[in-house]
């Protein structure tokens, strides 16, 4: 028997696809008889597998229903809307981060701009609906040519995004060798795309408007008429109040939120009474230590990784190929080895922006889909993938891409074949 004729037979969750208005889900619910978890309680023996939660080793006993909950932990759902993502961003919930790998102003496919001048407009409508989906913990990463990014920028700081870093794709010279003719060339043959992260800037509202979160917490604090000093007191600090949360310059620090609680209830408690509450978002009840937690973006860091990424583009088995349909203006005939997506992003690089910037759990949008290759890492790591994609050929083959992953996901901790070693 097969190895996936094995897991089938013995796979512990049903994975259905389902399919509603133009939109794939994948999801899983229950096991294979229709059963409630709670009746798959027989203890196992199971082979080596990584849980997010624990470690299992061979011989380790665990009920079905442990096995179960390991892989909810770490199994996560897609949407594939086959169309525009402007027909759907109302309908998708806010994300935690957005990748964005669209238009690059060269004329890559049917609608992108031939020149990146054209970009701001073109991505005007997306940005303005993004903007309006995402919270303040929300982030975007921007893929694109460093012209097109250059171009583009001005339009995220309108939107109120703030630029955080820039990371560079450095895909080395194999990725222009026998292209350059040494004879005609006028410029560095160009080698790199940036991937370029964004956070929301912090605004609240003021007593002329919006105002950024440090000019915030200041005039928060001055309406207590208390002295600034005692904010120190409050977050038994020796200055770090004053000096950090209070300035209003470059040395501004976003309050964690156990001090940020300290901050409220001290202003609260001994602030001036007629100007309570203090640190209101609704002009009700003052924030919460949970509530201001949750206004903060995510940030994982990986040690030993820098904002400059070595990596040749891709070749090898991951690269999708063999559509044999022309997958952009310029590509004339097609074979069997040619690439189906020209601009196909590697997996690591995916893995490693979603991991950086979101929980498990968390909203991922792809709103230029291609292949999905954002989905599917967030897949792979427990987040759910909201994509779009309008070409019927990217549709189709992200599907395939989609399905297999979260097939493999479900059943990637498990060894099936030693599942039902029972002693």
């Amino acid at each position: 028997m097969s190895g996936l004729e094995s897991r089938t037979r013995l796979m512990v969750l049903q994975i259905a696809n389902v399919h509603c208005e133009g939109t794939r889900t994948h999801d899983s619910a229950t096991n294979r008889d229709g059963e409630s978890r709670a009746d798959s309680a027989t203890s196992l023996v199971v082979a080596p597998f990584i849980s997010r939660s624990r470690k299992v080793r061979l011989g380790d006993r665990v009920t079905r229903l442990e096995l179960i909950r390991m892989n909810d932990a770490t199994e996560g759902t897609w949407h594939l809307h086959r169309g525009d993502s402007r027909e759907v961003y109302g309908q998708w919930p806010r994300p935690a981060t957005i990748v964005s790998d669209g238009a690059y102003g060269v004329g890559g496919f049917p609608g992108d701009p031939r020149t990146p001048e054209s970009l701001r407009d073109w991505y005007a409508p997306h940005v303005e609906a993004w903007s309006r989906s995402a919270g303040l913990a929300s982030t975007l990463w921007f893929w694109n040519t460093e012209v097109g990014w250059a171009n583009v920028h001005p339009l995220f700081l309108e939107h109120g995004w703030s630029y955080e870093f820039t990371c560079v794709w450095n895909k080395g010279v194999g990725h222009i060798a026998g292209n350059v003719n040494s004879l005609t060339v006028r410029q560095f043959p160009v080698v790199t795309e940036v991937c370029v992260f964004y956070t929301r800037e912090p605004r609240f509202r003021g007593p002329d408007g919006m105002i950024h979160a440090k000019e915030w917490l200041l005039n928060e604090w001055k309406r207590t008429e208390l002295p600034l000093h005692l904010a120190n007191k409050a977050c038994g600090v020796q200055n770090a109040a004053t000096r950090k949360y209070f300035d209003q310059g470059w040395l501004w620090y976003w309050p964690p939120s156990e001090m940020m609680g300290k901050l409220v209830e001290y202003a609260n408690e001994h602030g001036r009474p007629n100007g309570r509450p203090y640190y209101s978002l609704d002009g009700i009840k003052p924030v919460t230590s949970t509530e201001w937690a949750q206004m903060r973006s995510v940030w994982h860091h990986e040690h030993g990784v820098t904002n400059v990424w070595e990596l040749a583009a891709l070749r090898g088995a991951e690269r999708v190929k063999g559509s044999l349909q022309r997958a952009a203006p310029r590509v004339y005939r097609p074979t069997a080895l040619a690439s189906s997506h020209l601009n196909q992003k590697p997996l690591k690089f995916m893995r490693r922006v979603i991991s950086a910037c979101t929980n498990r759990g968390d909203v991922v949008w792809e709103p230029f889909g291609g292949l999905c290759s954002a989905t599917v890492a967030a897949v792979e790591l427990g987040r759910n993938g909201y994509a779009a994609e309008v070409d019927p050929l990217f549709q189709d083959l992200a599907t395939d891409r989609l399905n297999q992953t979260a097939f493999l996901t479900a059943n990637s901790m498990i060894d099936l074949d030693d599942l039902y070693n029972e002693s």
